[in-house]
């Protein structure tokens, strides 16, 4: 990956600002939607980098087709590659640097599933490498890495699908043309949530200074993070990620993007044009350090969207169905006719009076997913690309980074669309482009 050592963060903001008064800053790709791109060979050499549990859940997703060979796969820990490697021993390369499987020979596509801080390095350097992309969410961190990410992906030409596997779900869909039916008439407000109750010892305390597992690369593991101390529950799973804000950004990015996926879809959403958000660390006192409560309002030109995180109290609304403290969800969608209230797999629709009578139900009509990584694999064959592509996903990703953003800020963010830039504040603009531990560096050239 090549890195512009001049391209500072003072330059970063000073674009910013001339952004908002003049032309856009970013060029619009020549790939438009559903353009098509050259289909690789009838085998697809497939590489993994990041063997954990969702990795190893969408490498085994996608080595179902009988068309994919597993090639390469890359983990710092042992522990986790040793088995990857063995259960693909005919065909499968095992790598501790990610940059040497991404010039294994002959490998076509890639899913990256590492911790989201990783995201944004591998990703661009993966598409400089012409590999196709699988991108476990969160897409990224940061805004900056967001824009990066997708306009790599645009300019070396490849095929991406964001993991947000509830997209591929035929509920999902049934709900998409629900709302677009118009059955539930002009929607001025959306609001969705996500709790559940780890008050008041969260993860717990005293693991901070616990021995690195033999085995493992923990500095290459921190990577472009922030060093600190190995902790045990960190590196568990994609669920303990989450309560490190400098390998997640939190839980608003780890669960946000698979809830307002929903209604930016079925509403073809643009970006919000501000964001705001209140929120912090208020009761839970752990090893972690991220924030347990977060509520937000993204203003669209036509309609507000709001955001509630938790993890102190569970309580879910109409989607409580019992009194047992669990992890709940939900999407509510209120328009002038009635109140579709939605989640992963069930729905019920409130009519307003009368307004919705002799109304019906629309019949299916967005054809459905084979599964969210078998329709990356399919879609590499057929040179087209996924449903949920960099190009659309950004539209998710990024108004939840700003969201972050606006919290730390304690004050609300305006964002123009056009030229995606923050508008009016140099401070939120520079903190938009994050700051890697050295050797990395932010790939600025795709700015």
């Amino acid at each position: 990956m090549k890195s512009m050592q001049s391209f500072t963060r003072r330059e970063f903001v000073l674009t910013t600002s001339a952004a908002a008064m003049g032309a856009p800053l970013i060029l619009k790709s020549s790939l438009a939607k559903g353009a098509e791109i050259s289909a690789a060979s009838d085998k697809i050499n497939l590489g993994i980098i990041g063997c954990g549990g969702l990795g190893k859940a969408n490498l085994f997703a996608a080595a179902a087709h009988p068309d994919v060979v597993v090639t390469a796969a890359c983990d710092v820990w042992k522990e986790r590659l040793d088995p990857i490697v063995e259960k693909y021993k005919k065909t499968c390369t095992g790598y501790t640097d990610y940059r040497e499987l991404l010039q294994h020979q002959g490998l076509d596509a890639v899913i990256i599933a590492t911790p989201a801080h990783w995201h944004a390095i591998q990703a661009v350097e993966a598409a400089e490498a012409g590999l196709h992309i699988y991108l476990q969410k969160p897409m990224t961190m940061h805004l900056a890495e967001s824009l990066a990410v997708r306009n790599a992906i645009r300019k070396n030409n490849v095929l991406s699908q964001i993991g947000t596997q509830i997209h591929a779900s035929e509920h999902y869909r049934r709900m998409v043309e629900l709302v677009r039916s118009g059955n539930l008439g002009d929607i001025g407000t959306i609001r969705t949530f996500f709790v559940m109750n780890e008050a008041p010892n969260g993860i717990g305390t005293g693991n901070n200074t616990m021995k690195i597992p033999k085995g493992m690369d923990w500095d290459m593991w921190v990577g472009p993070a922030p060093m600190q101390s190995f902790n045990p529950n960190l590196v568990k799973d994609a669920f303990y990620h989450c309560f490190w804000n400098d390998f997640s950004g939190g839980w608003t990015p780890g669960m946000a993007p698979h809830i307002t996926d929903l209604p930016i879809w079925a509403l073809d959403l643009d970006y919000p044009t501000e964001i705001s958000a209140s929120g912090g660390s208020f009761i839970i006192k752990d090893d972690s350090d991220v924030y347990d409560n977060h509520e937000v309002i993204w203003r669209y030109p036509k309609l507000t969207m709001t955001w509630m995180m938790s993890l102190t109290n569970s309580y879910g609304f109409d989607f409580l169905r019992s009194q047992e403290s669990r992890r709940r969800l939900g999407i509510y969608f209120h328009g002038v006719n009635g109140t579709l209230y939605t989640d992963y797999d069930s729905h019920k629709v409130l009519p307003e009076g009368n307004r919705m009578d002799g109304m019906q139900t629309p019949p299916p009509s967005i054809p459905p997913s084979p599964g969210h990584e078998l329709e990356w694999v399919e879609c590499i064959k057929s040179g087209k690309q996924p449903s949920c592509n960099a190009e659309y996903h950004i539209k998710v990703d990024i108004p939840i980074q700003l969201s972050v953003l606006s919290m730390k800020l304690g004050r609300s963010i305006k964002f123009d669309p056009e030229t995606e830039r923050i508008v009016g504040d140099e401070e939120a603009a520079r903190l938009a482009i994050p700051e890697y531990r050295d050797p990395w560096k932010f790939p600025a050239e795709y700015l």
